[in-house]
């Protein structure tokens, strides 16, 4: 659970830390070129059809569940349906590229075949530990084979990964953008158990995985952990309990523009969203430099993805 009060409270000392705002200016700058960019390549509504590549079941689907009757009341719902799932596919790496530099951690390349071709960032900590990181978007992006393959790689690398930046330590993280736990299908947590399966003989096992999110190892003089990361969990590790308010500012200040106030009371679709974007618990004076009274309902809008629950 998050508190829309706790957040506002995170927003206002982001807004009086020099450096926090620094930051957000910095990443307000690079999602919106890496965004503009993105939407430039996207299909427009007079591309061909072969461009949109369409699943016929989906169509017809789709068009049963609307009621429509002919092709030209499905043809409008295809260039939305395009864009949201391009922007699904490159929205992550996009975040991880922007911020991961933010916050101190250098971005891996993504070269096929190497010892590090698992891992999308990595951070060599002064006191000897190597850090390392794989990230997907959602709670829900991975599947068994993903998890089989990042928990062997984890321990088939290790130790090269450590010789190669001089470590003693190796600490990875799968981290997950947005979600929570609760939200995750737990195949993440398969990485855990697939590494426990993985691990040589020679390996001792100092932390086990059972009813965790977490497992370590020693193997000759090597120490390894692994530890699920998911939502604000990994934000907290990158850059601090306020780094995921950080990055949602800097996203709305890069995407929506600030507007008046809207006259009487929204009617909308889905059945809880006015209550999560009402942040009527603001005094009225309430005020930052960062965003306006406006953009406030989309910093709830973002908040509802980190928690399962939004209260006042």
């Amino acid at each position: 659970m998050l508190s829309k009060s706790a957040i506002f409270a995170a927003l206002k000392s982001i807004d009086d830390d020099v450096a926090a705002k620094d930051r957000v200016l910095h990443m307000e700058t690079e999602f919106r070129k890496r965004i503009d960019s993105h939407i430039l390549a996207l299909p427009s509504s007079s591309a061909g059809f072969a461009k949109f590549n369409t699943s016929p079941f989906v169509l017809m689907f789709y068009s049963r569940q609307k009621g429509y009757s002919h092709v030209v009341e499905v043809e409008k719902d295809i260039v939305p349906a395009k864009v949201f799932s391009s922007m699904e596919t490159s929205a992550g790496r996009m975040v991880e590229t922007v911020v991961l530099p933010v916050y101190g951690w250098n971005i891996v390349p993504s070269t096929m075949h190497s010892v590090e071709s698992v891992l999308d960032g990595r951070k060599e900590a002064a006191d000897g530990v190597f850090m390392a990181t794989t990230l997907k978007s959602g709670p829900r992006c991975l599947n068994d084979e993903m998890a089989k393959d990042i928990g062997i790689d984890v321990v088939t690398h290790a130790a090269a990964w450590a010789d190669d930046h001089g470590a003693r330590k190796v600490s990875f993280t799968y981290g997950v953008l947005y979600g929570t736990k609760k939200q995750s299908n737990k195949k993440d947590w398969h990485i855990l158990r697939n590494m426990s399966q993985a691990l040589p003989s020679s390996a001792v096992v100092t932390t086990p995985c059972r009813k965790r999110w977490d497992i370590a190892y020693t193997d000759g003089g090597l120490e390894v952990e692994a530890i699920v990361r998911v939502g604000t969990e990994w934000w907290d590790y990158l850059g601090g309990p306020n780094a995921w308010v950080e990055v949602c500012v800097a996203l709305i200040r890069a995407c929506i523009a600030p507007a008046p106030q809207q006259a009487g009371v929204p009617s909308y679709t889905i059945r809880d969203l006015g209550q999560i974007i009402d942040h009527s618990v603001l005094p009225a004076d309430f005020k930052v430099a960062l965003l306006q009274r406006s953009q406030f309902e989309w910093l709830m809008f973002l908040a509802r993805h980190f928690c399962d629950r939004l209260a006042d």
